[in-house]
């Protein structure tokens, strides 16, 4: 019993078939490519222009490299690119591989009846026979995973243009100073991206960003700028657009800059990675969603930490003399009596003691602070570098 290999049963087909076949070529192609447009509805139409060529020249040349494989198996099958750029033209015409896949199917049927018509005539075994109907379809699988792989390539290439138009708009939008109104007009023509009446920017680690996309309605733009994973929202407070920050940032950490004006994404993206920044060395707590509008405080003193450290060093000199556990019980005391104005009652709700104690604490920081605690202007330095100091502990605390 004749054998063949598995994934080229051709091999096993004596060079007798080849003769055999070749002179039915002109008649399988014509039935063949009556058959696609009658039973394809995608391909019923006249096969002409750049599509007809390429649907005619692939079932010519399958047909003749199939003649070919027979006569000589080893040398190998050649005009792929045939065969993949038909799988790049159906995603250019904005098809599935469905149409071309249900095509091939076509061809290799009629192929088989004609062929095996012949081959009957031509007293061929019935182990011929067979062999030959295996090497029809084997062959067909072949054409139709290289024109898988054209689909999937041209796919890529796709993808891989949208997602550099969209680094160019985001980059634009975001860019400090503003890009130029021309650059952005065009960037989002490019892209298809209407520009919104309000927008806001969101920062996120460049890991996160893919998780974050999916979570994300498709008019946000999502791509990463030096590094960070940067989010365009467009109209963040529009109905029922409320909670798609807050739902994106479940699980992971998300700093939301300030929503305005497309112009004012600079400085929202500026805010959003600042704070981001905060987030991932400890400067900035809390999980989930921060918003820069909430946390501008807290922020103000990360981006001018070098300048609140000189503050600091200057405006609390006088906790220098005192013991370790003295000085934090005057630094909250100083803290409480800056956020109150010197209120006990407040400041004693605070720190959880007796208003007396408040008071005492209070004559001891007249003492050491003196004068500095009636000059605004001493006060507001005074509550920066405590604010400072508070923030620092924070972050050394386990």
């Amino acid at each position: 019993m004749m054998k063949s290999l598995n994934s080229e049963p051709w091999r096993g087909l004596p060079g007798q078939v080849a003769d055999l076949i070749e002179p039915e070529l002109d008649a399988v192609t014509g039935e063949i490519l009556a058959a696609i447009a009658l039973e394809v509805p995608e391909y019923a139409r006249p096969l002409e222009g750049s599509f007809g060529r390429g649907i005619r020249r692939g079932v010519g040349e399958a047909l003749r490299q199939f003649v070919a494989l027979i006569r000589d198996p080893g040398a190998g099958r050649g005009g792929r690119e045939v065969y993949l750029e038909l799988g790049r033209g159906e995603l250019r015409q904005g098809r599935t591989l469905d149409s071309l896949q249900a095509a091939y199917r076509v061809g290799a049927r009629v192929a088989w009846r004609r062929l095996s018509q012949a081959g009957v005539a031509a007293k061929l075994d019935v182990e011929l026979l067979s062999l030959l109907a295996e090497s029809i379809f084997a062959y067909i699988d072949e054409l139709s995973a290289d024109s898988v792989e054209g689909f999937a390539e041209a796919q890529s290439e796709q993808e891989g243009e949208r997602r550099r138009r969209v680094n160019r708009l985001v980059t634009l939008l975001v860019a400090e100073p503003g890009a130029e109104q021309a650059d952005l007009r065009a960037a989002a023509q490019l892209v298809g991206w209407t520009p919104p009446a309000s927008a806001v920017a969101i920062a996120c680690t460049e890991s996160a960003l893919g998780d974050v996309a999916r979570r994300l309605p498709a008019d946000a733009l999502t791509t990463v700028v030096e590094g960070v994973g940067c989010v365009v929202l467009p109209d963040p407070d529009g109905p029922g657009r409320a909670g798609l920050a807050e739902r994106a940032a479940r699980g992971r950490t998300l700093a939301l800059g300030t929503a305005g004006a497309p112009a004012e994404l600079p400085t929202s993206w500026s805010l959003a990675r600042a704070a981001l920044r905060a987030a991932e060395t400890g400067d900035l707590s809390g999980d989930g969603l921060l918003r820069v509008e909430e946390r501008l405080t807290e922020l103000l003193l990360f981006e001018g930490a070098a300048l609140a450290t000189r503050i600091a060093a200057r405006r609390l000199a006088p906790l220098d003399s005192l013991t370790e556990k003295a000085a934090a019980r005057m630094h909250e005391t100083a803290l409480a009596y800056v956020r109150h104005g010197g209120n006990a009652v407040a400041m004693a709700a605070e720190l959880h003691v007796h208003p007396q104690t408040a008071r005492y604490r209070t004559a001891r920081l007249r003492e050491l602070f003196g004068e500095q605690l009636d000059d605004p202007d001493a006060r507001f330095e005074l509550e920066i570098a405590l604010r400072h100091l508070d923030a620092g502990a924070l972050r050394r605390s386990p």
